[in-house]
């Protein structure tokens, strides 16, 4: 088999992309297809699928279902689903006060989850702790965890060191050096992400939103997650989403950035239990800059603003009609996001589970 770019496709090559198709055929359907349903939806031969399917189902990604009664002739074929004890992924969320961590199964179904205070001093030392502490109760329900992913509010290289994080005190952190020995972590890879870019992930695909959307995830800092077309925008150098510092008040408040009139400071959390309406006309005034550059039309809500959106939203969507170029062609949609607080967690553990779901020939190869 040649391609005209990439020249000969190895056997294992084509054997990891149809473990992955099948894997991804199962993951996909409401219902809980047979493998001769697979061989019709994918196009592959039925002994191809019954191979794959053993595969799959020996390294813990499928498990076969009893078949659904039939009224016509013949024996019913048992159904295939995602393993709810196969591999899982550990998401964890540091922030300002508290903590998250959170173990989602194959299927997306959330085992595990945690919430504790904390204050940056000791936050790297808590998560640890935290981390440690789930990582156990995961293994105690037999899940093996895949790996882990981190949901942090600052700029984040893609070898996971955090730039920086001005609300942490945080710069050219290696973060996952650092919790590499945490209990539970041992031989886990652990990437890192801007807690906003996680969020936006975890509601795009929790379905609860249009495939271009803009999430703004509000606690002492905001960030924002730009999602277009279905594909999360990380900007030239990944650091795309610092919505907190677009400038609303330019002679305004000093920032912590070093900044005067920085949103954070008008829309952060303690801003939105003090003055919510102040909060709420900053956030539209600082989301109309954005819709009208990148025309955008539905914008999510989440962090710490989704329990309080009721408040927010007649604020922010006058800044809106009175800001945005097309408001009276097309108004732009605002929504509380389906995930609520949890959605970086959600995200971050997603990410790991997705890795398995698009690739599980390399994990059937650890597996061995």
């Amino acid at each position: 088999m040649m391609t005209a770019s990439n020249g000969p496709v190895r056997q294992s090559s084509v054997r990891a992309h149809n473990l992955a198709l099948v894997l991804q055929t199962v993951a996909n359907r409401a219902d809980q297809p047979s493998r001769a349903a697979i061989a019709t939806l994918t196009g592959l031969t039925r002994a191809t699928v019954s191979a794959l399917v053993d595969d799959l189902i020996a390294g813990g990604l499928l498990v076969e279902r009893d078949p659904l009664p039939r009224t016509g002739a013949g024996r019913p074929a048992a159904g295939l689903a995602l393993s709810p004890d196969g591999p899982a992924g550990l998401g964890l969320e540091i922030n300002v006060d508290y903590l998250a961590a959170c173990v989602v199964d194959l299927a997306g179904t959330v085992r595990h989850r945690a919430v504790r205070p904390t204050s940056p001093p000791v936050a790297l030392s808590d998560l640890a702790s935290l981390a440690g502490e789930v990582a156990a109760a995961a293994s105690a329900d037999g899940l093996t965890l895949a790996g882990a992913a981190l949901a942090v509010p600052g700029l984040v290289t893609p070898g996971g060191i955090v730039r920086v994080a001005p609300n942490l005190g945080w710069q050219d952190v290696d973060v996952p050096a650092l919790l590499a020995g945490a209990p539970g972590l041992a031989g886990l890879s652990i990437s890192v992400d801007n807690e906003a870019n996680l969020a936006a992930l975890g509601e795009l695909r929790a379905g609860g939103s249009a495939p271009t959307f803009l999430y703004v995830s509000g606690e002492i800092g905001i960030g924002a997650g730009i999602v277009l077309d279905g594909v999360l925008y990380r900007g030239g150098r990944g650091w795309s989403g610092e919505i907190g510092h677009v400038t609303v008040y330019p002679d305004g408040r000093p920032c912590r950035c070093g900044a005067n009139g920085c949103l954070e400071q008008y829309a952060g959390q303690s801003q939105v239990a003090d003055d919510p309406e102040l909060a709420a006309s900053a956030l539209g005034i600082a989301l109309s800059a954005v819709v009208n550059l990148l025309d955008i039309g539905v914008v999510v809500l989440g962090g710490a603003y989704a329990p309080v959106f009721d408040q927010l939203r007649d604020g922010i969507e006058a800044e809106l009609r009175r800001r945005v170029l097309t408001a009276g062609l097309s108004p732009v949609e605002l929504r509380p996001a389906v995930l609520g607080a949890d959605a970086a967690i959600r995200g971050a553990a997603d990410t790991v589970v997705r890795e398995v779901r698009e690739n599980p020939a390399a994990w059937l190869s650890r597996a061995v």
